[in-house]
């Protein structure tokens, strides 16, 4: 028998309209207010660094979408000798062109129009842009035609607003002729020495290329093992073992996947250096465990009364699985899938390791053509010295933020396609 005294109760009932309750109560919802406050200014705060971060990006991003530009008149019967038309046109049109000499016709229509030191105004692949136009419209050979051609990087970067005394003076002596357009050598080009030549799309295609490795490699495989360690497996310290291997993985630092990919894809298994094929094998060793995690979470929210029911009607245990947990769970993997995309999406250590960071002039074809990605070209970029590519880099930026936020669009609208209440 338990002989210890025990604490009287108190019959008086609580004073809730006490002195004493009503300064607790006061205490609990001023409590309750300095919460919401500093959450809201925790809010009001990230989002002021993101603003500051677009507007900073975009202000000084969209001069690179822009290039300075001379008129040029250029004499082509004079020049070329009375050329035809038909000449530049059909399948053999570019070698005709290319035959031609149009770096030499240009370079004489500069001295007859500018004088001897004309050359240095324009970019050195100012005679690509009238290659591009006789090819678009090849009558321009029989007429007198005014081009207008990108000036030189110093000359451009002044007429933005920061370059040097000399390209000062040149655009106070030609101010009235300066105009600005479109840079569609940007969206057309790849990399190139010249910042008025340099273009996005070589590292654009390399990072579609990559991405679509990515993506085949990780989903399915990440998905299959999810369902087996969920579904499947036995519960013994075999499989414990595999699952604290997963999570420690996906914590890994990302240069020691570029090291794994140097060491076996490149060293074991002889792939080309800096093909996009590489590239997506070890982004997808990087991502498939977050998407084994992720799903793992996922097929583990179904209820198990849907397993339940889908066996009492007489499924089969595969059947349940792919028929009906998958299908449920597709949602949340989906949801995981984006996370590890986007990682993989803006990773440059890893690809640096496997050689991605080669100088890039031609877009590659297929899966072992050198390539880079977009994360790398900015890198590169952003280490020249030519102020030019300092836009340039920023242009790249949004680029790639659009890049990251179409595929997270089109990830979230098949996850809502997919998604189901209950």
């Amino acid at each position: 028998m338990n002989n210890a005294a025990q604490s009287p109760v108190d019959p008086t009932p609580t004073n809730w309209q006490g002195e004493a309750m009503q300064k607790r109560i006061k205490k609990r919802y001023a409590s309750e207010r300095r919460f919401k406050a500093i959450g809201l200014c925790a809010i009001v705060l990230s989002a002021s660094f993101l603003a500051f971060l677009l507007i900073v990006m975009v202000g000084n991003g969209f001069k690179g979408f822009t290039q300075t530009e001379l008129p040029l008149e250029v004499d082509f019967p004079a020049l070329t000798g009375s050329a035809k038309a038909s000449q530049y046109e059909g399948a053999n049109a570019e070698a005709n062109i290319n035959s031609l000499g149009m770096q030499n016709i240009i370079g004489a229509a500069i001295d007859i129009e500018y004088g001897n030191d004309g050359s240095r105004l324009f970019s050195a692949g100012a005679w690509q842009i009238a290659k591009a136009a006789v090819l678009e419209n090849p009558k321009l050979v029989e007429q007198k035609t005014i081009l207008y051609l990108p000036v030189e990087s110093e000359i451009d970067v002044a007429y933005k607003g920061d370059g040097s005394d000399g390209a000062e003076k040149i655009i106070t002596q030609f101010g009235n002729k300066l105009s600005t357009g479109f840079n569609w050598n940007f969206l057309g080009n790849s990399d190139a020495t010249d910042p008025m030549q340099v273009g996005i799309w070589g590292a654009l295609k390399g990072s579609l290329i990559t991405m679509f490795i990515t993506l085949l490699l990780a989903f399915p495989v990440g998905v299959l093992a999810a369902l087996y360690l969920e579904e499947y497996a036995p519960k013994n310290r075999y499989t414990d073992l595999i699952e604290v291997s997963i999570n420690n993985l996906a914590a890994v630092p990302s240069i020691i996947f570029g090291l794994l990919g140097l060491a076996v894809f490149l060293n074991v298994f002889g792939l080309p250096r800096s093909a996009a094929l590489v590239g997506g094998l070890t982004l997808a060793l990087m991502t498939m465990p977050v998407i084994v995690i992720s799903g793992r979470n996922a097929i583990k929210a179904v209820p198990p009364s849907i397993r339940e029911a889908a066996l009492g009607i007489g499924a089969s245990p595969m059947q349940v699985v792919f028929h009906h947990v998958l299908p449920l769970a597709l949602p949340g993997i989906l949801t995981g899938t984006i996370i590890g995309m986007a990682r993989a999406l803006g990773e440059t250590a890893p690809l640096l390791m496997i050689g991605m960071r080669a100088f890039i002039a031609t877009p590659p074809n297929g899966v072992t053509d050198p390539a880079t990605v977009l994360p790398v070209q900015i890198f590169l970029w952003s280490d020249e010295v030519n102020r030019g590519f300092v836009e340039k880099t920023s242009a790249a930026i949004i680029v790639l933020l659009l890049f990251l936020l179409t595929m997270n669009a089109v990830a979230i609208y098949l996850r809502n396609r997919f998604e189901t209440r209950w």
